[in-house]
């Protein structure tokens, strides 16, 4: 292993097994870690910058093309006069040439992307009796007897340095003595997050579920057979020609995942509405075991879903909040220690759990270093993409290459809320300002991770401060399993001002 990569990684150190005794079989070990993301500013990946150029020019093709062959036909056209028309062509070529026209621009018309808008979004907030302090965790992994002492004492210094605070929300079922991923558990916490996101989103966008043709649901762990997708058509009951998918194993990417497959949806069936739901089960995701690479998820996981109605309707802009203007996703897969990086389970006693590989941290780095030099082309000022290619250009030997002020691109920035440590490399790496990085602090400290959710609940908090001005554009960046990086760029269509349903608005009362 490289110098870097030694430096980059988490080390595990594991020392004897005690073979007798209440905690038989346990490890007793010391903890080495040292969690660094890649450092972005020492070298540039040209294949993304070359990848994010070939998305600029593949998506947006008709603008190049259009302007020149506008000015062509203004300047042919200007010199004619009816009379001319008149004298020089029959009734047959006028018409002949109307129809052309007619074409062409039924062609640009059928060429052009339409427009992806947000009409609003909701986020579960589950009552009080759910709420959790760090305390209270280990109070009750103690008297579940799920873990031997060297597993409590780890969760207990995890949690200590999470960043995460003493109001996030968990099912203490998981804490019952024996407890293994309970089925029914899963169904009922699915269901109420889901359901009550979902009910608050009608609410707000006056959209009738019968008007919904498109219903996208992601959750990671738990899959049910009927689908999760079929218990909201069974229980709002949608339309029988609705469109359901169900994407699971993806991780907390995923909800970026199901935003860009109901675009395309979008794209492919005008004038329709679709309903993307974004949760995990933190009850399936529990292990109650006592492997330290599958404990990392019970001190982050906590209970959360958020419900999204996006629309292709063109008079919908006047009434949304968000148009969709960049969606980038990178996948790390092909690469056995991205893939490996976190996985589902089982221990030696049939114990079934997520393993976190200690090397989690640097995968997750390089996927989002790809992710963002993607991104760049897309979004990043003319001024700045020539400075980078001018400094690349001419730079000298054994310098670094000039990165872009990614802060010129975005007025909001919403990151995943894994962990303390993880967003402050993000924050160093990405030169962010405290202000970037306040809405994924105040959500991983007051909700914690709630997984694909996650990004949902950051928006919500910048709204409710009246962040979102007119013309600002947010950019969501999430990490999942696989391993992938997603990004999705929205543009404030209006001034978004203080909801009158917010998961923060408990917390001003």
């Amino acid at each position: 292993m490289s110098k870097e990569s030694e430096e980059f990684s988490t080390e595990i150190v594991q020392r004897g097994v005690e073979n007798s005794g209440p905690n038989a079989g346990s490890l007793s070990f010391s903890v080495k870690v040292r969690p660094r993301l890649p450092d972005f500013l020492s070298s540039v990946n040209l294949k993304y910058v070359k990848l994010g150029y070939g998305y600029l020019i593949s998506h947006r093709l008709y603008l190049l093309l259009a302007p020149p062959l506008l000015a062509v036909f203004i300047a042919r056209i200007g010199k004619f006069t009816w009379q001319d028309l008149y004298e020089k062509y029959g009734l047959i070529e006028v018409l002949f040439i109307s129809a052309l026209l007619c074409l062409m621009l039924y062609f640009y018309a059928d060429l052009t992307p339409g427009s992806t808008y947000l009409l609003d979004f909701s986020c579960f907030l589950p009552s009080n009796e759910y709420k959790i302090s760090k305390a209270e965790f280990i109070q009750l992994a103690k008297k579940s007897r799920n873990f031997n002492e060297t597993a409590i004492e780890f969760q207990e210094r995890v949690l200590k340095k999470s960043g995460i605070g003493d109001e996030t929300y968990l099912p203490k079922g998981v804490f019952r003595p024996g407890y293994r991923n309970s089925l029914n558990d899963g169904r009922q916490e699915v269901s109420m997050v889901m359901f009550g996101a979902i009910k608050d989103l009608l609410a707000a966008t006056k959209v009738k579920p019968k008007d919904i043709r498109i219903l996208i649901v992601n959750c990671g762990i738990l899959n049910t057979t009927p689908s999760l997708s079929s218990m909201i058509v069974n229980h709002f009951k949608l339309r029988h020609d609705i469109h359901s998918f169900n994407l699971g194993g993806m991780g907390c990417a995923a909800g970026i995942t199901a935003i860009d497959l109901a675009k395309d949806l979008l794209d492919a069936y005008p004038r329709t509405y679709a309903l993307v739901v974004s949760t995990e089960a933190v009850s399936s995701t529990w292990y109650s075991g006592n492997d330290i690479d599958m404990l990392l998820p019970n001190c982050f996981f906590r209970m959360g879903a958020a419900a999204i109605m996006l629309s292709n309707f063109c008079l919908d802009r006047w009434r949304a909040k968000y148009e969709l203007k960049q969606l980038v996703r990178t996948h790390k897969g092909m690469d056995n220690r991205s893939y490996k990086s976190i996985h589902q389970k089982e221990d030696s006693e049939g114990r079934k759990g997520i393993s976190v590989s200690k090397d989690v941290i640097e995968v997750g780095g390089h996927a989002l270093k790809a992710n963002i030099t993607t991104l760049g082309p897309l979004v990043l000022p003319v001024s700045e993409q020539l400075h980078f290619f001018t400094n690349l250009i001419f730079k000298k030997k054994k310098t670094k290459p000039y990165i872009p002020d990614y802060k010129l691109a975005f007025e909001h920035m919403c990151i995943l809320a894994t962990s303390k440590k993880v967003l402050d490399e993000i924050q160093k790496n990405l030169e962010l300002t405290e202000e970037y990085m306040e809405a994924s602090r105040k959500t991983l400290e007051r909700f914690g991770n709630t997984s694909s959710s996650s990004i949902w609940y950051e928006l919500a908090y910048l709204e409710l401060n009246s962040r979102i001005k007119r013309g600002d554009r947010v950019c969501q960046i999430a990490l999942g399993a696989g391993f992938m990086c997603n990004s999705v760029v929205w543009k404030a269509l209006r001034n978004v001002g203080r909801p009158k349903q917010s998961p923060w608005i408990e917390d001003e009362c």
